[in-house]
């Protein structure tokens, strides 16, 4: 009988990829994640709570879904970021809640960072 607790819950994030090897460099070294390959094309990634992978099939686009991670040291994030490669589209702001900037990853991806201070 199928587990219907999980029905409506995220349950997977599929990035667009230009350059795996460089994508899961870019996101080892910054965020720890870690990474099965499915070829040449495709690589799926274990962040500790959520599974998701990057795939070359389609290009990055601008302006979609804003997926944001959460990091306790912001700032220091922020650099780890840049050291890595990444380029910051929005420096650290405040915002209801917290506080975030937002990256954009070695394909072309916008994403964002938050803490609560």
């Amino acid at each position: 009988m199928p587990d219907k607790s999980n029905d409506g819950r995220m349950d997977y994030i599929e990035f667009p990829a230009t350059d795996i090897a460089r994508t899961k460099l870019f996101y080892g070294e910054v965020f720890g994640w870690k990474f099965t390959d499915y070829g040449p094309d495709y690589t799926s990634f274990e962040d500790g709570r959520l599974y998701g992978g990057f795939s070359k099939e389609r290009a990055a686009i601008q302006g979609g879904a804003l997926i944001v991670i959460y990091a306790h040291d912001l700032a220091t994030m922020e650099q780890t970021v840049r050291k890595a490669g990444g380029k910051i589209s929005k420096e650290i702001f405040s915002f209801p809640g917290g506080r975030r900037f937002h990256f954009i990853d070695p394909n072309g991806n916008e994403l964002a960072v938050w803490s609560e201070s």
